[in-house]
């Protein structure tokens, strides 16, 4: 064992300083260098991973082939979704997310689920009585191709799979893991960087797919350096909100398919259960209309949707006027209201003005504006809009309704689920057959006119 060094890493870009140092060479960031003791073998590679590693050679482009290696489906079409279409063979996926939101409960009940490949569950924040805890309330089923691991050091783990020749390996969590190259405890940023980077060998160079699952920071990120995330090849973002049964997996980062793509599951009892159509829990179910209150047609990825907005304006009673919005940026909501003041002659100056995305969802769809606007309008003239109504286009600051895109795609959803008319900009309708559908499609060119159609 070499004499043991002590090193700094910037807790932000994870980069290595022999002193410590005030501001970060690499990213610039300010105090961010921590102290740690770091001791490597003198023979790193030997105990980095069993895998055989295959020697490579320069080829032409043009000589690659193009094979195309099946996906392994993962029994969540939802999961499946985001991924890509499935798990790809030697690909490296970080799961990230909130506490208790119910990472390790998706992929444990991931790894019950598919039949057939063998899966190993390495876990080193569970004992394994715990693990079959939540494997019974889970799923009744038996699960013999599921084993479980309560490990942390990696090199043990690389010689039970090397062992058991699993075809899917789940690390819960990255933070947990430690290898004994380094004498840093585990969770530091150099601990972080080595495990990372021997899970992605092994990856590689056998083509077993890993799943890693990763802490998040107070701020919402990924807990660790920014290297952790380039390290791998797809980092996947769960959340959703405590007060709601629903959780969304997001995309952040796919280098096998779109960065787009959302898939959603609602916490039961029994475990996730995914949700094959979400404008069915995005719409309020209510008899009669109210105020405040307009549906949009919105898209993730692929996949429209139709959400609800809901918006309230009231007098300011407490001298200055209040804005909120829950789901959706402030910044763009301000813009929206002086658009409002500006061309449709509203004095919104003086109001209170409180905006609610239904469900718990967070929408950057810029196709939202539209229905934002319909939903203020409404409940500064307390008059509703017809539940059957739907809003589809991106409001400019000179007032005019600007397309958006796949607009026969949101036309035809909207049509599926009964709606009979849908405002749209009206340069959004070139090449499109309004007769293929039966919904009555209204163009507008200006707020102005939506506002006529609506409350006069």
């Amino acid at each position: 064992m070499a004499k043991n060094k002590t090193l700094y890493f910037c807790k932000s870009c994870g980069a290595q300083s022999a002193q410590w140092l005030g501001r970060c060479p690499s990213c610039g960031e300010w105090n961010t260098f921590v102290e740690e003791v770091v001791a490597r073998e003198e023979a790193p590679a030997k105990g980095r991973s069993n895998a055989v590693v295959t020697k490579s050679s320069p080829k032409p482009i043009d000589e690659v082939s193009l094979l195309q290696l099946p996906r392994i489906k993962t029994s969540f079409s939802e999961f499946d979704r985001v991924l890509g279409g499935g798990i790809v063979a030697g690909s490296i996926v970080l799961l990230g997310g909130e506490p208790g939101i119910g990472k390790s409960t998706l992929l444990l009940q991931m790894a019950l689920r598919i039949q057939g490949p063998r899966i190993l569950y390495v876990s080193g924040e569970e004992s394994e009585a715990q693990l079959k805890m939540r494997a019974a309330r889970l799923s009744d089923e038996k699960a013999p191709n599921c084993f479980v691991l309560t490990e942390t050091s990696t090199q043990e783990i690389f010689k039970h799979v090397e062992n058991l020749h699993p075809h899917i390996i789940i690390a819960d969590s990255i933070q947990t893991m430690q290898s004994s190259l380094l004498d840093s405890a585990a969770g530091s940023i150099s601990q972080l960087k080595e495990c990372a980077a021997e899970f992605q060998h092994l990856a590689k160079t056998t083509g077993i797919p890993v799943f890693l699952i990763g802490h998040i920071t107070k701020d919402g990120t990924l807990a660790g350096p920014k290297i952790l995330e380039h390290i791998v090849d797809t980092v996947l973002q769960f959340e959703g909100d405590q007060h709601y049964g629903y959780r969304i997996v997001r995309c952040i980062k796919n280098r096998f398919g779109s960065t787009s793509e959302m898939g959603i599951f609602e916490m039961t009892q029994s475990g996730l259960n995914e949700i094959l159509n979400p404008s069915e829990i995005l719409l309020s179910q209510h008899e009669e209309d109210f105020s405040g209150n307009a549906i949009a047609c919105i898209l993730e990825g692929n996949r429209p949707m139709m959400i609800e907005t809901q918006a309230l304006v009231s007098s300011a009673v407490y001298g200055m006027p209040q804005r909120s919005a829950t789901g959706y940026d402030i910044r763009r909501m301000n813009m929206l209201l002086a658009v409002l003041e500006k061309r449709c002659h509203f004095k919104l100056g003086a109001k209170d003005v409180f905006l609610n995305i239904a469900g718990g969802v967070r929408v950057e769809d810029p196709a939202i504006n539209l229905a934002i606007v319909a939903a203020i309008l409404s409940s500064a003239t307390d008059i509703a809009i017809d539940a059957k109504t739907c809003f589809a286009g991106e409001m400019g600051l000179s007032g005019e309704v600007r397309p958006v895109t796949r607009i026969a795609q949101r036309i035809a959803e909207a049509d599926k689920l009964g709606f009979n008319r849908m405002f749209v900009s009206k340069y959004n309708l070139k090449g499109i057959n309004l007769s293929d559908f039966h919904i009555k499609i209204i163009p507008i060119a200006k707020v102005e006119e939506m506002f006529k159609t609506l409350f006069e």
